[in-house]
């Protein structure tokens, strides 16, 4: 029987994050005043081996999850992603393998990533506008090889290709119709992200907070949308098409529509942590059991009682005080 938690939510998605590095420097996941030259990232040995994921893999598969999401960091830095992806693809029971990338490298493993056995990609792409982009990025890194790289999936049949837009009061806010224009029509569906306070690092006010309510109206006004119901249970986006026919997008709004009573994610981390929450501040250890020769039925033992135990209600009970409390880093276990 698969677990439920305290709350009656069972275990159905599950993020792996295959690295902690990441190639930009984001203002809001991995800022560089703290991700900088003498930050120590996780040695390799410190990392799941592909094995090692593979194996959890299976056995979070055997208590109900049905969707893995790669991500990190930038999961494209660990050396032969695609032999992973290789391995999680035919696993009985899993419907749906996808990864999430700041799409830099995209272009050129799009290909392999797909002959893997990838289903479809998700693209982190914060603004059209050159500049915007590179500052948010922080690494002068050019929006055009980013659109190169969601081309690339497209051509190769990674699609259709979700693009994630997290908007910031005041930086990026003026481009959402933008996005609208350049994606309608397209094999790409937008999901425009309310800034949230995750981790401890990435200075975030609830002034900065761009609601999603005010998204749907901005695009509204020059492209008329009308409601979508969820594809299921537990669905993170608020489903919107366009009433032409040209597509649809999405609003996550974790800050001021909480949605933690549907909740079914669990994220581990590069070097074997299982958080039960994207705001967690502790990680349960599950490298140290794989590690010491504990079998399967040991280990899913394990995972049950955690995820029997969960109570996370994090966004549901947020105040400008609990916002202050330790947190896990986005950067460290995908978003």
């Amino acid at each position: 029987m698969p677990p439920k938690d305290t709350r009656g939510r069972g275990l159905r998605d599950l993020r792996i994050s295959v690295t902690d590095r990441c190639n930009f420097r984001c203002t809001y996941c991995m800022p560089k005043e703290v991700f900088g030259r003498e930050f120590h990232f996780l040695p390799l040995q410190q990392l799941l081996s592909f094995e090692e994921i593979t194996r959890l893999a299976r056995i979070f598969i055997s208590l109900g999850v049905e969707k893995i999401r790669l991500t990190g960091g930038e999961p494209l830095l660990r050396r032969e992603i695609e032999k992973l992806v290789a391995m999680l693809a035919p696993l009985p029971g899993l419907r749906d393998l996808t990864l999430t990338t700041n799409g830099s490298l995209l272009a050129s493993k799009a290909r392999a990533l797909k002959d893997a056995g990838l289903h479809r990609v998700t693209v982190s792409l914060d603004s059209l506008d050159d500049s915007v982009f590179r500052a948010m990025n922080d690494v002068d890194f050019p929006v055009d090889r980013v659109l190169g790289g969601i081309q690339a999936a497209i051509d190769v049949g990674l699609a259709p290709i979700k693009i994630n837009v997290v908007i910031k009061r005041g930086v990026n806010e003026h481009g959402v119709r933008d996005m609208a224009r350049h994606f309608r029509g397209t094999p790409c569906v937008l999901r425009f992200i309310e800034y949230m306070d995750v981790g401890t690092t990435n200075g975030w006010r609830l002034d900065d907070v761009v609601p999603a309510t005010e998204i749907v109206r901005t695009i509204d006004k020059e492209f008329p949308l009308e409601p979508l119901p969820a594809n299921y249970r537990g669905e993170v986006a608020n489903r919107f098409r366009y009433r032409d026919g040209q597509g649809e997008i999405g609003v996550i709004a974790s800050v001021t529509q909480p949605f933690c009573g549907d909740c079914t994610r669990a994220r581990l981390s590069s070097e074997g942590l299982l958080y039960t929450c994207l705001f967690a501040s502790l990680g349960h250890d599950l490298r140290a059991p794989l590690r010491a020769g504990k079998s399967d039925d040991e280990i899913a033992a394990q995972l049950g009682a955690i995820w029997g135990a969960r109570d996370d209600r994090y966004s549901e009970m947020r105040t400008t005080q609990t916002s202050d409390l330790p947190k896990v880093e986005m950067s460290h276990i995908g978003g």
